[in-house]
Order: structure tokens, then C-alpha cells, then sequence
């Protein structure tokens, strides 16, 4: 590992943000909206996390080990609110790609198609507990979670997956959400 300092700072904002999610959690706060305390926590991890790629590019495991490239993974993911902060990363996840974990490039994939109101290609994003948001191609959604290092679903999971045709569908039921994802750029 080159980065020691950064890899111990990058587990450090990752907790932060997942002790903040559960104390919302268990607090009854994190299902009504984008709570403003976990916005703030994931606008100041993706602004300390801008700060690092700039000094020594994406945290791949082999600057930064698994555990911290891992937890700037998370940032990533978390940063929901600057779409193309997301993107730029998930460029840079492919081109970092072999010092990467895959799965965490298969999940903001996903993440990012699915706040475009675009089916996703591994089945890694939640309508529900139960039920996956519609995926590009179900017959072959296995292959593409095993390519990613995902476990295999069901065919019962993936017969409750809606067709593609239901995004709008879907989309429309949470006017809040369309509301923020118009507002910070993603639709």
C-alpha cells in the first residue's frame, strides 16, 4: 500500500457516513427523503474524496489496500447528490478496473442508470425489498452478476423484476424524488 494516511482517512469518512445512516435508521429519519444531515455527510466525503483523487488518482486496492478502496467506493455510491462527480468516477473505475473490485464498479453502474431512469445491467438496485428495478436484460442477468462477482438470483427474483416499459411507471409514484433528481441534474 503507497497511501497509508489516505487509506486510514478514507475508512474514517466511510464510517462516518454509515454510523450517520444508522443512528437516521434507527431514529425513524431516513425514509422520509434525502435527510439533510446524511446530504451533508455525503457532500463533505465526495468533496474530501475530490481532494484525494487529485492528489494521487482513484484510491485503487493497490494504493490505498482493499478496505480503503472499498470505502472510497462507498463515497462514491453515496454522493447521489453531483451526478457527474458519479460519472467522472465511474470512469475512472474502468480505467482502474483490474486494481479494482468489480462489484463495486457493477454497482454504480447500476446506480447511476438507475437515477437516469434507465434499466440497469446487473440487478444490484431495490424497488423494494423484494423486487429489483427493471433490468436491461433479464435472460441474461446472471452471466452479467457472475462476470461482476455478485451471487446468481432466483428465477423467482427474476421473474418480479418489471419490464423496462414500467420505469415511467415507477418513477412517477415518488413525485419528491423526481422533484430532487431534477434539481441536482440527474433527470
Amino acid at each position: 500500500m503507497l497511501y497509508e494516511e489516505i487509506a486510514i482517512r478514507l475508512i474514517q469518512l466511510a464510517d462516518n457516513d454509515l454510523s450517520v445512516r444508522e443512528k437516521l435508521l434507527m431514529d425513524g429519519e431516513l425514509s422520509k427523503g434525502y435527510h439533510p444531515e446524511m446530504e451533508a455527510v455525503h457532500k463533505a466525503n465526495s468533496q474530501a474524496l475530490k481532494i484525494i483523487i487529485s492528489e494521487i488518482g482513484y484510491p485503487t486496492i493497490s494504493k490505498v489496500g482493499r478496505e480503503a478502496s472499498g470505502a472510497a467506493w462507498l463515497i462514491v455510491q453515496h454522493a447521489i447528490g453531483e451526478p457527474d462527480f458519479m460519472k467522472n468516477c465511474y470512469v475512472l473505475m474502468l480505467e482502474n478496473k483490474d486494481d479494482l473490485d468489480f462489484k463495486n464498479i457493477a454497482y454504480l453502474h447500476d446506480r447511476i442508470l438507475v437515477y437516469q431512469s434507465k434499466p440497469q445491467k446487473y440487478g444490484t438496485q431495490m424497488i423494494s425489498n423484494d423486487v429489483l428495478f427493471p433490468v436491461e436484460n433479464p435472460s441474461e442477468i446472471n452471466a452479467y452478476r457472475l462476470e461482476a462477482g455478485l451471487p446468481i438470483l432466483s428465477d423467482e427474483q427474476i421473474m418480479l423484476v418489471p419490464d423496462c416499459d414500467q420505469i415511467e411507471l415507477i418513477d412517477s409514484q415518488d413525485k419528491e424524488y423526481n422533484i430532487w433528481r431534477k434539481k441536482t441534474g440527474w433527470i
